[in-house]
């Protein structure tokens, strides 16, 4: 394709060559060392591996063309090369790049699904309701990868849970290729700021919840909500989003008569009554336009019957029959890492979860103390180089919901676990629950196995389904729940 249709009605300036001669045959690419020959390398600035100082490598490799912002100062090796200059690298990243790939959104139904917990809870429940159901072939893009029903779509390694837009795009333009009706995306506050997700057409938009993270990124909880709220500017066709959150209710004024609604204390489209959890999971009554649903999850949990709610208004929306979805419901397998359970031959129950934030470790803890029958070890860190200010608090609530805790190692990334530690551990000490200091994670794992007995049970939080430790700029093979097989033989 030239690059000259890629840019059709967008506003650039040429700065050198001819994008009417400059033919873009091999996709887009912001990483230097992903240029092919035939690639647009978009010069984003401050992108890791590209950026304006990339130009002459990617240049080096067979890049087509190139476009850059104002601030970019040529290299001499861009002499005979194509150059244009956007505004913001970005935004235009999203319109050529979904052009290029001929829009692959708007040829699916795609689901996006924002808030600081449960996306990856969601994503899973829509794909496995849409196939249960219906037989829908779906895909899903988020924190464990990309993939089609259970066939992963191979990538680069990657830790970001919405794709960069040159990756995404071409991810979308895979599952279409390959028959997805269906795409199920975690929309991430910098993903959502950074525009990875323009230009995904995105026709139902879910907000789960807000709560204290990504402070890091964000300096305030007021920039990290405007963040997630971009879903619903312009980038959603329909909300599906919880009003039992102040934030979720305050997006029904943001987009009048395109918005759904599910709760389970206040009023809304699609509500739960009657909730009885245990150890198996959640049974519950699901009330829509005044008719009502038995529905049960092997899930336990509010959050996890305000998550079934979500996916069920959102599958709803799409057109699909309502009674069919709730009877998925229960039908659904365990969600790798989000209170995925495991009872070894001693008859210890034993819990991996992702809950990473103070809000998120709270209802884990406090949905596993209602029905625990024995002691709850905790097994937590966590993670370097992110909000340093929830440290002390989910110290306390650990300690407050435990027996014992096992303070450990997350992922440190370019901080000193040690050094991490010394900020939880001041959090658990004031609530009095005994705890054990034990940096390499497989240790900690092993000791909390030899601590619990028959009807205890240990939740090991913070990394769910990640299939690696992040240590410095190194991702090093590891799995939470890999672990616990491998020590129980289970």
């Amino acid at each position: 394709m030239k690059l000259s249709e890629l840019l059709a009605g967008q506003d650039h300036h040429v700065l050198q060559g001819d994008p009417e001669r400059a033919w873009i045959s091999a996709g887009t690419a912001f990483d230097a060392d992903r240029v092919t020959p035939g690639s647009l390398f978009i010069a984003v600035p401050g992108h890791v591996e590209g950026g304006p100082g990339a130009v002459a490598p990617a240049l080096a490799r067979g890049a087509a063309a190139v476009m850059v912002d104002a601030d970019c100062v040529l290299p001499a090796a861009a002499r005979d090369a194509c150059v244009v200059r956007v505004a913001d690298t970005r935004t235009a990243a999203a319109v050529v790049t979904a052009r290029y790939f001929g829009e692959p959104g708007r040829q699916m139904d795609v689901v996006a699904i924002t808030g600081t917990n449960g996306k990856t809870s969601v994503s899973y429940m829509v794909e496995s309701v849409l196939r249960i159901s219906e037989g829908t072939r779906a895909g899903v893009i988020g924190t464990a990868g990309s993939r089609i029903g259970d066939e992963p779509i191979p990538m680069p390694p990657s830790v970001l849970t919405t794709p960069e837009t040159p990756d995404l795009q071409y991810l979308l333009g895979c599952m279409r290729d390959r028959g997805v009706g269906s795409v199920v995306l975690e929309a991430t506050s910098m993903g959502l700021l950074t525009h990875r997700v323009d230009r995904t057409f995105v026709d139902v938009g879910v907000f789960t919840n807000l709560s204290q993270d990504h402070l890091d990124d964000h300096g305030t909880m007021e920039n990290y909500r405007d963040a997630k709220l971009r879903l619903f500017q312009g980038l959603c066709r329909h909300a599906v989003v919880n009003v039992d959150d102040p934030v979720g209710a305050g997006i029904q004024a943001m987009m009048p008569g395109a918005v759904t609604t599910y709760a389970l204390d206040a009023d809304a489209d699609y509500r739960a009554t009657d909730l009885v959890v245990d150890a198996a999971g959640s049974r519950f009554t699901l009330h829509h336009e005044g008719r009502k649903y038995p529905a049960a999850i092997p899930s336990p949990g509010r959050f996890s019957v305000a998550n079934a709610l979500a996916t069920v208004a959102a599958c709803h929306v799409l057109g699909h029959d309502l009674a069919g979805l709730v009877a998925a419901l229960e039908r659904m397998p365990q969600i790798p890492g989000r209170f995925e359970r495991l009872t070894t031959a001693a008859g210890t129950s034993v819990i991996v979860d992702y809950a990473h934030s103070p809000d998120s470790l709270n209802k884990v803890l406090g949905t596993v103390r209602g029905f625990a029958r024995g002691k709850v070890v905790t097994v937590f860190g966590c993670g370097g180089d992110r909000d340093t200010t929830k440290r002390a608090e989910m110290g306390t609530i650990a300690g407050t919901h435990s027996d014992l805790c096992v303070l450990t190692s997350d992922n440190p990334r370019h901080e000193d676990p040690e050094d991490i530690m010394d900020q939880v551990a001041p959090g658990i000490a004031v609530t009095g629950t005994p705890y054990e200091r034990i940096a390499d994670r497989h240790a900690a794992i092993a000791f909390a196995l030899s601590a619990a007995g028959p009807d205890d049970i240990i939740l090991i939080a913070g990394k769910g389904s990640e299939p690696h430790q992040t240590v410095g700029d190194t991702l090093i093979p590891f799995s939470d729940m890999a672990t616990v097989r491998e020590l129980t033989g289970s």
